[in-house]
């Protein structure tokens, strides 16, 4: 068992169950899952930049990215449907908190003029969004080995009813989210 999923169980599952004013344990919000998403539309005319880019994604995540291919063909953007635009990947379980440990801990820290996360990216199901626009905070990334700095979306899926729980789970997680003022 990871270190973070040790801390959900013991500490954080209980105290926001308190705090939430529930009965059942098994009502208590948790995360679901994690989604990366890294999009390549400059990888139509070069296959070298999604080969990178999944043995990127697959150091960072541990596991074996999805290719996400075209499902049209866009006569503007040169796109043919099949052709090969990006690559994903889902996390669950420990695999899911060891990335998450990692996110808040060391990547998040190392992101240039950061502030704060973002406390309004809520989607009003209790699932929260973000981006990144470089890979390299990720300690895993050799800072020599990159051809060229990429961007990637995450996606964190959680069992939460509304924004405000799942911002108490998050803010548990030691989420870094900007204040109000």
């Amino acid at each position: 068992m990871s270190r973070l999923q040790e801390q959900y169980k013991k500490e954080i599952m209980p105290k926001l169950q308190a705090d939430l004013g529930m009965t059942n344990p098994m009502s208590v919000p948790k995360i679901e899952k994690i989604t990366i998403n890294m999009g390549l539309g400059s990888a139509l005319g070069d296959k070298k930049i999604l080969e990178s880019a999944i043995e990127e994604l697959g150091l960072i995540s541990s596991q074996k990215p999805m290719t996400c291919l075209a499902r049209k063909s866009v006569a503007s953007f040169k796109l043919r449907e099949g052709n090969a635009i990006g690559c994903k990947v889902t996390l669950r379980k420990e695999k899911m908190y060891e990335f998450l440990d990692r996110l808040v801990n060391i990547a998040i820290p190392r992101i240039r003029d950061f502030r704060g996360l973002n406390p309004k990216s809520f989607d009003g199901r209790g699932n929260y969004n973000m981006g990144l626009t470089e890979q390299i905070v990720f300690p895993e990334i050799d800072f020599e080995k990159v051809t060229r700095v990429r961007g990637m979306d995450i996606a964190i899926t959680t069992t939460a009813q509304s924004d405000d729980d799942a911002k108490k789970l998050l803010a548990m997680f030691n989420f870094p989210f900007k204040d109000k003022g």
